[in-house]
C-alpha cells in the first residue's frame, strides 16, 4: 500500500490562477485547501479573457494563492513531497507563469515536479471525489473543451468525439454578448433561460444528423444571432421576453446535443463503470438533469462533482500529479508550457481552437 503523499497543485491554464493541497494515495485523497483567484473582474470590459491581462495575474498571484493553500492546509512547504503542476493544454502565458513557478519551487525545495495535463485534471476528478472506477466515459465541457473520453487507466485516454469548433461555453459567452448580457455568459444565460419558454424558437441541433460523437456549436450561435436580428427588425429591438425565449432555446438545444452525443457514446461503449462530467459548463442544471437521464437510461451511475471541483482548480491538478507521481513520473527543469497537449495522442487532431484554449 502506496504511504500518504502531500502534493502542491498549482493551476493557471486560462483566467482562474488556483494552489491547493491534497494529501494521500490515488486509492484516495482528502483535500486540504483548495484556493482559487479568480480573473472575472478584469477581463469583464473586454467581453472575453485577454491572454496577456490573463498571463500578467497569474505572475501576480501564483506565490499568494500557494501561501494561502498551506496556510488553510496548516502545512509548510517543507512537508510537501511533490509539486504538481498544469504544463498545458492552455494559454501559453498563463501555462508558462504556472510552471516556472512550480520550477523554482522545486528547485528550492529540492522536491520532485510533475507536470500534469490539465485536461486530465479534469478527467480523473470522477476518481478524487466519488471514487469511480475505471473504466469510464468522461465528458468535459468547459469554456475552451469539449469532448468525450473513455477513461481505461489514470494514463489511458481514449477520444471518442469532440467539438470540430466553439466549445459550449465558448458559445454560451457569444451568445450572452449578442443578447447584451454580462460575462461570463453561462451563468448570464442560464438565470436568463429560467424565466423563457425553450420551445419558442426552433433552433439547430448541429451534427446530430451524423454519425459519432463529434459536435459543433458555432452555427448554433449564428443560428441565435439572425433570430436576433429578425426580431430587432421587426420590432424594433428585444423585449426581456425575446431575450428570456432566445436564452433558453439555445440552453435547450445545447443540452438536447450534449444528451443526444451522449447517449450514441454510451452505446458504442462496453464494460463502463459510469458517466461523468465535468468542466464549467456542467454547472448549468438543465445540463446536468438531461445527461442524469442519459445515464439512467443506459442503466449507469452519473457523477457530477461539486462545482468548485468542475472549473479549474488546482485539487484536481495535486490528484493528478499525485496518481502519475505513484506510477513514477517525474519532470525535470527541462518541462516546457505547453499551448497543446491532446490526452489521446493516437487521434486525428481537432479543427479549429477555442477562445480559452487550443483544442487538444
Amino acid at each position: 500500500m502506496p504511504r500518504p503523499l502531500t502534493i502542491l497543485g498549482l493551476e493557471s491554464s486560462c483566467d482562474d490562477t488556483g494552489a491547493a493541497i491534497l494529501r494521500g494515495t490515488g486509492a484516495g485523497a482528502e483535500i486540504l485547501s483548495n484556493v482559487v483567484a479568480s480573473q472575472t473582474d478584469l477581463h469583464a470590459a473586454f467581453g472575453g479573457v485577454v491572454p496577456e491581462i490573463a498571463a500578467r495575474a497569474h505572475a501576480e498571484k501564483l506565490d499568494l494563492v500557494t501561501e494561502e493553500a498551506l496556510a488553510k492546509a496548516g502545512v509548510s512547504l517543507a512537508d510537501i513531497d511533490a509539486i504538481a503542476v498544469t504544463a498545458g493544454p492552455g494559454l501559453i502565458g498563463g501555462v508558462l507563469s504556472g510552471v516556472m513557478a512550480a520550477k523554482g519551487l522545486a528547485m528550492g525545495l529540492g522536491k520532485p515536479l510533475i507536470g500534469v495535463n490539465h485536461l486530465a485534471g479534469h478527467a480523473l476528478t470522477p476518481v478524487l471525489t466519488d471514487a469511480m472506477r475505471f473504466p469510464y466515459l468522461m465528458l468535459l465541457v468547459s469554456g475552451g473543451h469539449c469532448q468525450f473520453l473513455r477513461v481505461d487507466a489514470p494514463d489511458r485516454f481514449h477520444r471518442l468525439g469532440g467539438t470540430i469548433d466553439d466549445a459550449p461555453g465558448e458559445a454560451f459567452d457569444k451568445v450572452a454578448r449578442l443578447l447584451g448580457l454580462p460575462q461570463p455568459g453561462g451563468p448570464s444565460v442560464e438565470a436568463e433561460a429560467a424565466k423563457g419558454d425553450p420551445a419558442r424558437f426552433d433552433l439547430p441541433r448541429p451534427l446530430m444528423d451524423r454519425p459519432g460523437c463529434d459536435l459543433s456549436f458555432s452555427g448554433l450561435k449564428t443560428a441565435v444571432l439572425r433570430v436576433r436580428d429578425t426580431l430587432v427588425a421587426e420590432q424594433g429591438g428585444l423585449t426581456e421576453g425575446d431575450r428570456a425565449d432566445l436564452c433558453a432555446s439555445f440552453q435547450g438545444a445545447v443540452a438536447a446535443v450534449l444528451a443526444g452525443k451522449s447517449a450514441r457514446a454510451l452505446a458504442d461503449q462496453s464494460g463502463l463503470t459510469g458517466f461523468a462530467v465535468a468542466g464549467g459548463v456542467a454547472a448549468n442544471k438543465t445540463l446536468r438533469a438531461r445527461l442524469e437521464q442519459v445515464a439512467e437510461a443506459a442503466g449507469l451511475p452519473f457523477v457530477a462533482p461539486p462545482l468548485a471541483l468542475c472549473t479549474d482548480n488546482a485539487a484536481m491538478i495535486a490528484f493528478a500529479g499525485l496518481m502519475a507521481f505513484e506510477a513514477g513520473h517525474r519532470d525535470d527543469m527541462h518541462l516546457s508550457a505547453r499551448p497543446r497537449w491532446p490526452l489521446d495522442t493516437a487521434a486525428a487532431p481537432m479543427i479549429g481552437s477555442g477562445k480559452k484554449g487550443a483544442k487538444a
